[in-house]
């Protein structure tokens, strides 16, 4: 036994006297969740060119590798570079130059913003976000009569928070035609007493959208890193971004190869004629920062506008069902059109109806094709009959948030036996095997801690309900994490460079204040980025 202690320490001589590799940066010291397949920690790692060299603990990784940047974190916690599986990167840049009418209490409020706004801003054309009618003590869809007295001449359209209803004034409806006979499929231009009320749902909106002022190119620019600021803030350093023009896509693949944009972003092409035409001829795109090999589908509308379509009618208006925004026909036609490509689909569903639809579809288009990982974007409210569709080819890509936003108004709409199927994480994964996680913002908040904090909690910030909302589907902090790292990387065919902090992988990592995995559970919305990296390079 002495003998081999003698060997030992020998050899640890040795070791210490070999001469180390140089890296570009040594992290030691640290709380490392590697999020590996064991779920392992430790206290150090070593980065080059970019990558993650090897990891170890600190005395480790010191004897080894040698650097003239080093960082002590003095025990901080470190987790991967956060992915958020579905957001709105683009259009959260974009509302910046519009009203923000987020948690509004009124519809007095929502005026008086617009009111402020418009002061400071003259806008010849008034754009909003953010209103929720459940949020107010009156819960009905606000009508144009105010936005008609207060802006005769200046046509307003201000969207509601989920992005699926437009409230515009007279003026916006004359600029885009639109009257008393106007018809549109997919969506519902609301009447009431023989007038229209201002309200347009779903595919009627894109009538607005036709006469509101282009977006130049500037402000594009200024969109994507105002976007990208906010997004290293939080620790975002891949973003999915649910539905882009070839454009967009375009100016984001020129401004991140000069080093203008540095956030990594898998981006679904939005499912019109010239952006398919134009990628799933061409193929997939791939660099190091960008990802296009998806087409984002919307199946139906949203719950909280009563355009979700479901199997039976609303529970609070029986004579409705909803829509499918996109005909079940030309779905179906579209997952051929895809299935012959190496692109992936990845369709918005919301009601269990459009959930059936898209999950039959699905099944049946990927009978026979490995691997493709089909996702179902949201998978909101599924009948118990249907989530057995769910495999590691079909998967589920939810936002947690959306069930502590929704839950004090969802049972409303649907009714306790409905409610079986709805926000059911746990379920999904279970079917899955995985999760993606994201927060669909701006419709929510960026701060991917209010994301974990829902998932695991099941809770809003007040921490109401204390029992949590339909507790049987949280999901542990280990499942949570991995939905918001190698998981959401997983759903992006990109396991194999990020997701967790493992040799040969981007240098993606943030360090946080404190530790998200042992905290309690009540402080989690309240963690702090200390900071971001992206490719070893501090980028907030």
């Amino acid at each position: 036994m002495q003998k081999i202690t003698i060997l030992l320490s020998i050899l640890c001589c040795l070791a210490c006297n070999l001469p180390k590799e140089k890296v570009d940066l040594i992290v030691h010291n640290a709380n490392i969740y590697t999020v590996d397949k064991d779920f392992s920690k430790s206290t150090a790692f070593a980065i080059k060119e970019g990558r993650f060299v090897e990891t170890g603990s600190t005395n480790y990784i010191l004897s080894k590798y040698e650097s003239k940047k080093q960082l002590d974190l003095e025990g901080k916690t470190v987790l991967p570079g956060l992915i958020d599986a579905h957001c709105h990167f683009y259009q959260l840049g974009l509302n910046r130059q519009k009203v923000d009418l987020v948690g509004t209490q009124s519809f007095q409020e929502v005026l008086d913003r617009i009111a402020v706004f418009q002061k400071e801003k003259q806008m010849s054309f008034i754009l909003g976000r953010g209103w929720d009618q459940n949020d107010w003590d009156i819960k009905e869809f606000p009508t144009r009569e105010k936005l008609d007295s207060l802006y005769p001449d200046t046509p307003v359209a201000i969207e509601r928070v989920d992005g699926h209803a437009y409230l515009v004034n007279q003026k916006a409806l004359d600029m885009a035609n639109i009257n008393l006979s106007t018809t549109v499929n997919g969506g519902e231009i609301e009447r009431k007493n023989g007038q229209l009320t201002g309200i347009l749902i779903d595919n009627p909106m894109a009538m607005i959208d036709a006469v509101i002022p282009p977006v130049t190119k500037s402000i594009q620019i200024s969109a994507l890193k105002d976007a990208q600021e906010e997004c290293f803030s939080f620790g975002l350093t891949t973003v999915n971004d649910a539905g882009l023009s070839k454009e967009v896509i375009q100016l984001i693949d020129s401004l991140q190869q000069e080093n203008s944009l540095t956030i990594r972003m898998y981006a679904m092409i939005s499912n019109y004629p010239e952006n398919l035409d134009y990628f799933l001829s061409k193929g997939t795109l791939k660099t190091d920062k960008l990802n296009v090999r998806s087409v984002k589908v919307y199946g139906d509308g949203a719950l909280g506008s009563r355009g979700a379509a479901l199997k039976e009618p609303y529970t609070d208006k029986p004579e409705h069902f909803g829509a499918m925004v996109t005909p079940v026909s030309e779905i179906g036609a579209l997952a051929e059109r895809i299935a012959a490509t190496d692109y992936q689909m990845n369709t918005h569903a919301i009601g269990d109806s459009a959930n059936r639809v898209v999950l039959k579809i699905y099944d049946k288009v990927l009978k026979g094709k490995d691997d493709r990982r089909w996702k179902v974007e949201h998978a909101q409210i599924v009948d118990p009959d249907d989530f057995h569709y769910f495999n590691t080819n079909i998967l589920p890509s939810v936002q947690p948030t959306h069930a502590t936003s929704d839950m004090y108004w969802a049972e409303d709409r649907l009714g306790a036996k409905r409610m079986e199927g709805a926000y059911a994480f746990k379920t999904l994964l279970d079917k899955a095997g995985v999760v993606a996680l994201g927060t669909d913002f701006p419709v929510e908040r960026v701060n991917p801690f209010l994301t974990f904090y829902a998932a695991v909690a099941r809770k809003d910030v007040e921490e109401y309900p204390e029992e949590g909302f339909r507790p049987e589907e949280r999901l542990t902090r280990e499942q949570t994490l991995r939905g918001m790292t190698i998981w959401a990387a997983y759903s992006n065919f990109e396991e194999q460079e990020k997701g967790s902090i493992e040799k040969g992988k981007f240098a993606d990592f943030i360090v946080l204040d404190k530790d998200i995995m042992s905290i309690p559970e009540n402080e989690i919305p309240y963690l702090k980025v200390k900071s971001t990296y992206i490719s070893g390079k501090q980028v907030k």
